[in-house]
């Protein structure tokens, strides 16, 4: 088993309802369309959350510069290296560094999306992450897309712009799994929504996010109930055979 989670930054779930990819693949997957995440809906926070399975006032990071634990929760990629798996992070907005600690995995690759273009990093991401997981062995990748964000800040969410970066993280998405088959359960949702040119606050167009799975333990076209952010953890840590750490909040979806 291997586990591919994927997020495009920004996602909101009404933004997929014309993105033929996201629709086939709805169709494949169990899923939720108003899965929540946590407030401050900004983008480090939310990953913090995903990735150690508790709240911002719990772990403690409530902006985009990254606030060391006072009581230390492991994360998924600590728990992952301890039970002697691998995990590679490939992303193009730096301080998604943040969400893994020293000596916890096995790869990393960042393209500046800020110097390059978003939509340009994002392709070399995929480029990369294909090139590298078809060679080595790996249980679990993260791989994150930046431009529906940075579109949605620049020209607001849901405009023409927003959307057409939301095409193309899924093309990019599209080319992974054709490219990387069907031994891989993948993952796909987001940290937050946005609305007008911004995120963060408690209203729905900031805090729903989709959450999209395929693989052999999830039912095509289910729908999963009350999923949050803090769930997909504890699920990756299922699907890979490891426990999860006892501090964190979330649930498996399995």
């Amino acid at each position: 088993m291997k586990v591919l989670l994927i997020l495009p930054d920004g996602m909101r779930p009404d933004s997929l309802t014309n993105i033929p990819q996201a629709q086939k693949m709805l169709s494949e997957s169990s899923y939720s369309l108003d899965a929540k995440t946590v407030f401050p809906s900004v983008t480090l926070p939310c990953h913090i959350s995903l990735f150690h399975s508790v709240t911002p006032q719990r772990h403690g990071t409530t902006t985009n510069t990254y606030t060391p634990q006072v009581r230390p929760i492991s994360g998924l990629c600590e728990i992952l290296r301890q039970a002697d798996k691998k995990c590679a992070l490939f992303y193009n907005w730096e301080e998604i560094r943040d969400v893994s600690r020293p000596n916890s995995l096995a790869h990393a690759c960042f393209f500046a999306g800020r110097r390059i273009g978003y939509k340009e990093a994002g392709e070399e991401l995929t480029d990369s992450a294909i090139k590298y997981l078809k060679k080595y062995d790996t249980d679990f990748t993260f791989i994150y897309f930046g431009y529906p964000d940075a579109a949605g800040h620049k020209h607001g969410w849901m405009t023409d712009e927003y959307l057409e970066a939301i095409q193309s993280s899924w093309d990019n998405i599209e080319k992974l799994m054709e490219q990387l088959g069907d031994e891989y359960t993948y993952i796909i949702t987001a940290d937050h929504g946005g609305h007008d040119r911004t995120h963060g606050s408690e209203m729905p167009e900031d805090m729903l996010i989709p959450i999209i799975i395929k693989g052999k333990d999830f039912e095509a076209g289910k729908a999963i109930e009350n999923a949050c952010i803090t769930d997909i953890a504890p699920t990756v840590a299922k699907l890979l055979g490891v426990s999860p750490d006892p501090e964190w909040e979330g649930t498996s979806m399995i």
